[in-house]
């Protein structure tokens, strides 16, 4: 499964609640990032994207992600996945996303790119729809620094990213995407009691 969503929208508060519900459960369930950072040619180019700074080739953005991710799904996520289920705390959505806010182009050209690496394609996509302000509320009483996307200029647009990327991904991947809020410990509650019952149904029923 992967997390996606703005900034604050809830995404680690659901990975530790998923994490220790599974663990009571005697379910060996696995978590990763986004990234491999595995190339260093890719990292460098990964860590200018985060930080705003496109390349001066946009193609060379693509071809880092895309290659990072490829070594991401051969030695992280598939190595994980032979061992259990497996988190991922952001993935491809989020790096559409990222991609289409620096180069202001359509995500869906980016989605459709990352979605051609079949061995990184996440069975359950959640994409956490808190709303802006709130997530924003939530950075404000972080201590660490504000990132790029953190930034009110840059946080709108994101929040129109996500959703043209989830509907992209659906219809490149055929995939389940589930559109939930994290607003509160309701919503908490319910979409890890989901979460399990969508991991654990296949593996009683077998």
């Amino acid at each position: 499964m992967a997390l996606e969503g703005l900034p604050g929208a809830g995404k680690s508060t659901l990975r530790d609640r998923l994490l220790a519900d599974a663990r009571t459960r005697g379910i060996p369930l696995g978590h990763t990032g986004q990234f491999s950072w595995l190339s260093l040619a890719a990292t460098r180019t990964l860590v200018r994207l985060r930080a705003g700074v496109p390349p001066d080739d946009p193609e060379d953005a693509v071809e880092a992600a895309c290659r990072d991710l490829t070594l991401h799904a051969r030695f992280n996520l598939g190595p994980a996945l032979a061992r259990g289920p497996l988190i991922a705390d952001r993935l491809s959505l989020s790096t559409a996303c990222l991609l289409a806010l620096v180069h202001r182009q359509p995500v869906t050209k980016y989605v459709e790119r990352l979605a051609q690496q079949p061995q990184a394609r996440p069975q359950l996509t959640v994409l956490l729809t808190t709303e802006p302000d709130l997530c924003q509320a939530r950075l404000a009483s972080r201590r660490t620094a504000p990132r790029f996307t953190d930034r009110p200029d840059t946080f709108a647009r994101l929040a129109d990213l996500y959703p043209q990327a989830a509907a992209a991904w659906q219809h490149y991947t055929g995939l389940e995407v589930w559109q939930r809020p994290c607003t509160a410990l309701a919503d908490i509650d319910q979409l890890a009691a989901d979460f399990l019952a969508r991991l654990t149904t296949p593996m009683e029923a077998s």
